[in-house]
């Protein structure tokens, strides 16, 4: 099988966390930024993350890659999740300030979707116009947006480890812990200590890689 992502995209993480998590074997695939054609031609929209599956048909959607991933071998070991009201109400109140805080930092360390000028030109042309700003500007209020994520980790006191739970991990970690991950490319992040304890908990446990030696 192979998994065509992005390294930086939260619904590609979501598919190789379940990948690390099942240790399965599955071909990583990173495909350029601007390359729509790409996912065009395989699910007829363009999304990732993208599953080809063993008998070459590709599949689409981040959650039914997931489960389809986890059930792979008949023993399914994602928890049914319990906090998705929750966990939307963290988003909402950081993703204003994430978005103007990670799209910049992307320009700016190396990553494999991004191997091309046409790619990132493709990525800061689209993103600049969803944040209605340019990057430079967005980077330049890096302190002001740093201030309200700092704030909002405090709406993620219900949080608990995965070491207080045997180390199960369930659809809230699927779609909590890709947004947590990637803002460790954030220099100066202050994330609570059980909050950091769970991001690194969960990396471990998936094999995802934190930014944290490339912060910006």
């Amino acid at each position: 099988m192979k998994l065509f992502v992005f390294d930086h995209c939260p619904f590609c993480i979501k598919a190789m966390m379940v990948a690390g998590l099942k240790k399965l074997s599955i071909e990583r695939v990173y495909l350029q930024n601007h390359d729509v054609d790409a996912r065009i031609e395989k699910v007829g929209a363009n999304l990732v993350p993208i599953l080809q599956k063993e008998d070459g048909s590709y599949m689409a959607e981040s959650l039914d890659i997931a489960a389809y991933l986890d059930n792979w071998d008949g023993n399914p070991q994602l928890a049914t999740g319990s906090q998705d009201h929750n966990i939307a109400a963290w988003a909402e109140a950081s993703r204003p300030y994430t978005s103007r805080l990670l799209y910049p930092r992307w320009m700016m360390i190396d990553l494999p979707e991004f191997q091309c000028q046409e790619a990132k030109a493709w990525f800061t042309k689209n993103k600049s116009a969803m944040l209605e700003q340019d990057f430079d500007t967005a980077f330049a209020q890096t302190e002001e947006n740093l201030a309200k994520v700092n704030a909002s980790f405090g709406l993620l006191d219900w949080l608990v480890l995965p070491s207080e739970r045997h180390n199960l991990l369930s659809y809230d970690d699927v779609n909590l812990f890709p947004s947590l991950r990637n803002l460790t490319v954030v220099k100066g992040i202050q994330f609570p200590p059980r909050v950091r304890q769970y991001i690194e908990e969960v990396a471990a446990l998936t094999g995802i890689a934190l930014y944290d030696d490339v912060a910006v």
